[in-house]
Parts: structure tokens; C-alpha cells; sequence
């Protein structure tokens, strides 16, 4: 399936059993809620799906699985995070042979690459596959920033088309569509500045908080990219408490507590991940409960029509 790299694409989170399995039914009931609420992508693998700790195979299963249940509506995205590039290569190998439509590349993890390391490593990789690539430009948690000037060398291979801009600086939004038009796609990476991303220009949201709150998700990006920013700044101010969960060290476990309050999730995580304790886990819980206390009811938005 052909990747638009635009509109809303859940950074899903994994689910596991009681015995630190996979859950695929957990699982199947979360995909189907966000393929309901008409997002446009689903990407697997990323650190809010506990990456990390998952052994290739789980990842390949959650590939497979999450393919089968979208049935071809929209594209499936893997994440590829890893400390060697010869590792990493392999890893895109194993999305490939699973039937994974794209991918989300992170820069090298653990080692901080300067700007010449970096780019021959995005470039190595891209290299290796024919899958369109979305370049994960996160400088606050992973310490390397991929700039105009790198991108301008990562631009040269046609399969590197996008970039989920998480560096918190929203003018950079501006700097990358000025420099490169629509010829590279930018996706908002960061919950608490979506919107203002939204109607600055950027194509989509790679969310977090999508994961319990799909329809809220959509409808803000539907009447964002409609020009209805009035409607879709009330529905962002009522959101933004339950965004903020997701710039934190503990966002697993914050989200995954709002998805068992909306009913498709659970709050397993795998170790050396935690579930939230004592005053932390008061607070977290007490955000989700006003959110849920006051939940706006949401307009038709799949019956919007762009005008962005």
C-alpha cells in the first residue's frame, strides 16, 4: 500500500498479558478502535510500544497481526531503532519480509553520531530497501538533531519522504517547508503542540494520546485541516492535560492507564517498565478522570472536506 505520510498515525503501544506475553486480542481491540475512528496509519515499534524490549519475532507478529486486522485500509508503519547499522539493516529486512508498508528510522541509539554519522547512516539504510522511509527527528530524548542542512543530503534518495519533527522548536516546521515545499512530508511528533503544528502547515501527527482518545485525535486534525480551527481549539484545550502525559519519561505507563480508562488497554508493561505508583499515579489517574468527567461530544468529522 502506497504511504501518503499525512494525516493522524497512532504510535501504538504494545500490549501484553499478566505473564509478559504478547496480548493480540488487547491488541486487535485497540487497532480496530483507531481504524474506526478513521486514522490514517498505524506505526509499530516506536518507544511508546516498548520497542526496546521486544525480541524480533514479537515484533514481526505484531507486524503480521496489525496487517491482517486494518485489511488494507491503511498503511502499517515499523519502527527501526537500533545501535548498528548492519543490525538496523537487518531489522528492515524482517519489516520488509512481514509486509510492513514503511518505515520510522531513528538515528543511531546509545551513541551520539555527529552530522556526518548520522546521514551515512540514514542513507545506509535507506539504501538497503525500497520501503518509504520517515526519519524521526527527536534531538530532546535521542541527543542528535537532523537538520535543514542534513536533510538536504538525506533528500537525495527518493525513499526517504518524510519526517516526524519532535524537536519541540515549532519554527522549524516553517524551515523545512520552506526549504523543501511539499517534497518532504512533515508529521508532528510532540501532543502538546499538535495543533499549532497542524495550522502551521505540518501533514499529520504521529500520536500518543490517539491511543485511548482515537476519535478526539481525528476530529482535532479533520477540523484542523478543514478550517474550522475554532472547533478544533475547544476540543484541543479540553485534550491538552491528557497530552501533556505524553513528554514524559513515564509515557508507557501514562497512556496505557488512559487506555484501560477508555476501555481498550490494559496497564501491563514489561519490565524494567513499572506501573505507576503512589502520589505519581494519583495525578496521572486524576488527569484522565476530569478528561473523562468532561469528554466533549464530537461533530461529524469524516464527513469534513480539507481546505489546507
Amino acid at each position: 500500500m502506497k504511504v501518503q505520510w499525512e494525516g493522524v498515525m497512532p504510535a501504538v503501544t504494545t500490549k501484553f498479558t499478566e505473564d509478559d506475553r504478547l496480548d493480540l486480542a488487547m491488541f486487535r481491540k485497540n487497532i480496530d478502535a483507531q481504524v474506526d475512528a478513521g486514522v490514517h496509519g498505524i506505526v509499530l515499534g516506536g518507544s511508546l510500544g516498548e520497542a526496546s524490549t521486544l525480541t524480533q519475532d514479537e515484533k514481526n507478529i505484531l507486524v503480521k497481526e496489525t496487517i491482517d486486522i486494518v485489511e488494507g485500509k491503511i498503511p502499517v508503519i515499523m519502527t527501526v531503532a537500533e545501535q548498528a547499522t548492519k543490525v538496523a539493516v537487518e531489522a528492515i529486512k524482517h519489516a520488509e519480509s512481514s509486509g510492513a508498508d514503511g518505515l520510522m528510522i531513528l538515528p543511531p541509539m546509545r551513541y551520539k553520531s555527529t552530522d556526518f554519522e548520522t546521514v551515512a547512516y540514514f542513507k545506509e539504510l535507506a539504501k538497503s530497501t525500497s520501503l518509504p522511509i520517515m526519519v524521526y527527528n527527536n534531538p530532546v530524548d535521542y541527543k542528535i538533531e537532523v537538520t535543514v542542512a542534513m536533510f538536504e543530503q538525506l533528500m537525495e534518495l527518493d525513499n526517504i519522504q518524510a519526517v516526524k519533527e519532535s524537536t519541540r522548536d515549532i519554527i522549524n516546521i516553517g524551515r523545512l517547508r520552506n526549504r523543501f515545499g511539499n517534497d518532504l512530508k512533515i508529521l508532528t511528533g510532540v501532543d502538546p503542540l499538535a495543533l499549532e503544528s497542524l495550522l502551521i502547515g505540518a501533514d499529520g501527527w504521529v500520536a500518543g494520546l490517539v491511543c485511548a482518545f482515537p476519535r478526539e485525535t481525528v476530529a482535532i486534525y479533520e477540523l484542523a485541516k478543514a478550517g474550522r480551527a475554532q472547533e478544533a481549539t475547544e476540543i484541543y484545550r479540553w485534550f491538552l492535560p491528557l497530552l501533556e502525559l505524553d513528554i514524559s519519561p513515564q509515557l508507557v505507563q501514562n497512556i496505557k492507564l488512559a487506555e484501560v480508562a477508555t476501555g481498550i488497554g490494559t496497564e501491563n508493561v514489561r519490565a524494567p517498565r513499572l506501573p505507576l505508583q503512589g502520589k505519581e499515579r494519583e495525578r496521572v489517574l486524576k488527569v484522565i478522570d476530569d478528561a473523562l468527567r468532561t469528554r466533549p461530544t464530537m461533530p461529524d468529522y469524516k464527513s469534513l472536506t480539507a481546505s489546507l
